[in-house]
């Protein structure tokens, strides 16, 4: 680098920053508080000023307790105004927050903290009290910071107050970060094994906040309702306020559908994200209900492909010109490509349902989709890889801003997700999404399944989300899940079906309509065996994504029978 050269830098943080002197006394944040004495629910907020500010004495104070730029700090606290200052207040001081989602269970949640080391660990009471019972982070977090009440170290109410003083020194600044330094580790959903802690950069966060805001014409003034609550990061920095929901945000299928629309009513909500689960709760109740959002003009679901009778539902809940988008990516990349309700109900829907997989729409730009022949080894670099013509099922790739580095303390699992590929001289990473899916004449993606979930027979791979959504069209049907049971390339595929609710068919009069179906077309004509399963296991995070793993081991025993 030349003498006098300029050094690139950014913080994510720095655009709520921007926010905060484009409209300070703008509502950032809403959070459900208790109730009133007419039994209404009341909420509490910070003005963008104040979410600046709190975030500004959180990372000023982060020092005094040994937390200096590059630390790794595990933070445990529920969606709050609290969660949303500890997040910001971290990527200032460039401090790398760990979330893991608490759901996922004690011991997997153990071996996601020891694999992250963090040096500090902050969390509510219970979280503070399950670390020292349980032994999370032991070893490793040296500075233990409680949120609330509780005796476990200090709190973060003295974390601020330190840091407030250092602000009124005035010898404390935002950390000058670097596009590639790390800003988070956000771990998986670990829906097909032990979640795995994605390295996000400041880089990384900032390309997604640009094309999310580009993809879905968001606007600075809008009102989102995000039942994820990490979607939520992103209002900051695009100019929305927050309307956190009353749920819980680890059973998204199970929301009252009454507390989405307290919150929609009673803020205006023009922006919503929800999983297909949540989705197919609230829509069920608001057709049968009769409501309408007449605020709410767009809708973003992911986490697991989106069922045309959920869109088509949600649809009759918004205005009339409202839309749905559900973007496809990873924890490790998103988004990569973003289809329309419209385009799904009035053209690919029909695909779908004859095993033409489940369209996900074109790539986001700037992301570059590829696909490649299906290997289960790493490919280090892009000269290895097949990639393969048009129509032709292979493994999803994509090259973008956003694709993050590898995963932290798991490198074989970065080898097998990562491939090199010189671009101008320079190295670049592609990332392997582990779907399996191809690309139509029109440049759009389809998904067929998940690579690890493909059914090996005998005579030929068969995929998940091909095979499951032609006989997810029978009307006592919910579901199904495609697994495979016996040795690999020689598995005996096995159809696990759950019921659609209300519904108790004669199981051999059900059984013998689906074999009717499996004969209707070649693709699905190998499915002979069918089992009936009382309700499928699904990931944590979104309630979406089937378990396919624990239904096979689960179908092996009923077979065997």
């Amino acid at each position: 680098m030349k003498a006098g050269a300029s050094v690139q830098t950014v913080n994510i943080a720095d655009a709520l920053s921007q926010r905060a002197k484009e409209q300070p006394y703008t509502p950032a944040i809403f959070s459900p508080s208790g109730f009133d004495g007419q039994a209404r629910r009341r909420y509490v907020h910070w003005t963008y000023s104040e979410l600046d500010g709190k975030s500004d004495a959180i990372a000023a104070g982060l020092s005094h307790y040994g937390l200096h730029r590059g630390a790794r700090v595990a933070l445990m606290v529920p969606p709050s105004l609290d969660f949303f200052a500890l997040v910001f207040g971290l990527f200032k001081a460039g401090v790398a927050p760990v979330l893991i989602d608490p759901g996922i269970g004690t011991k997997p949640l153990k071996i996601c903290l020891a694999e992250s080391e963090p040096e500090g660990f902050i969390g509510i009471a219970a979280a503070q009290a399950a670390r020292t019972v349980l032994g999370w982070a032991r070893g490793h977090s040296k500075v233990n910071i409680t949120v609330g009440g509780g005796w476990f170290g200090p709190k973060l109410a003295d974390l601020i107050e330190l840091g407030q003083r250092r602000l009124d020194r005035g010898d404390w600044k935002v950390e000058p970060t670097s596009p590639a330094e790390l800003a988070a580790i956000l771990f998986t959903s670990g829906s097909t094994g032990i979640p795995k802690g994605a390295m996000y950069s400041h880089g990384n966060f900032a390309a997604q906040v640009q094309m999310i805001g580009r993809a879905y014409d968001i606007e600075a003034g809008e009102v989102d309702l995000p039942t994820f609550p990490p979607f939520a990061l992103f209002d900051p920095a695009l100019g929305m306020t927050t309307v956190l929901p009353e749920m819980d945000f680890r059973r998204p299928a199970s929301v009252d559908p009454e507390r989405i629309r307290e919150a929609i009513e009673g803020f205006g909500v023009t922006n919503m994200f929800g999983s297909p689960a949540l989705l197919n709760t609230v829509s069920r109740w608001a057709v049968d209900e009769g409501v309408r959002f007449s605020t709410l003009r767009r809708v973003i679901s992911a986490g697991a492909p989106v069922p045309t009778e959920v869109l088509a539902r949600t649809r009759q809940m918004m205005a009339p010109e409202g839309k749905i988008h559900t973007p496809y990516g990873a924890t490790e990349s998103l988004p990569v490509a973003s289809i329309e309700s419209r385009e799904v109900l009035e053209d690919t829907g029909a695909q779908t349902l004859v095993g033409g997989g489940v369209c996900v729409g074109l790539p986001v730009a700037p992301a570059q989709v590829r696909i490649i022949e299906i290997c289960d080894e790493p490919i280090a670099s892009w000269s290895d890889a097949s990639e393969l013509a048009q129509g032709e099922i292979g493994e999803i790739t994509v090259a973008s801003p956003t694709v993050t580095s590898g995963y932290w303390g798991r490198p074989h699992q970065s080898e097998l997700a990562k491939i090199t590929e010189l671009i101008d001289g320079q190295a670049c990473l592609v990332h392997r999404m582990g779907d399996v899916g191809y690309r139509d004449a029109q440049g759009r993606v389809w998904f067929c399944g998940r690579k690890s979930q493909r059914v090996q027979t005998s005579d030929g791979p068969l995929y998940t989300s091909q095979i499951e959504a032609v006989f997810n069209r029978h009307p006592d049907v919910y579901r199904t899940a495609l697994v495979g049971i016996g040795a690999v390339g020689h598995q005996h595929p096995v159809l696990c079906v759950e019921l659609a609710p209300g519904t108790s068919p004669n199981q051999r009069q059900l059984f013998g309509q689906l074999a009717d179906i499996a004969k209707s077309t070649p693709l699905t004509a190998a499915i002979e065996t069918f089992i009936i399963h009382p309700g499928f296991p699904v990931d944590i995070r979104h309630n979406a994504k089937i378990g396919r793993e624990a239904l096979g081991k689960w179908a092996a025993k009923q077979v065997s029978r």
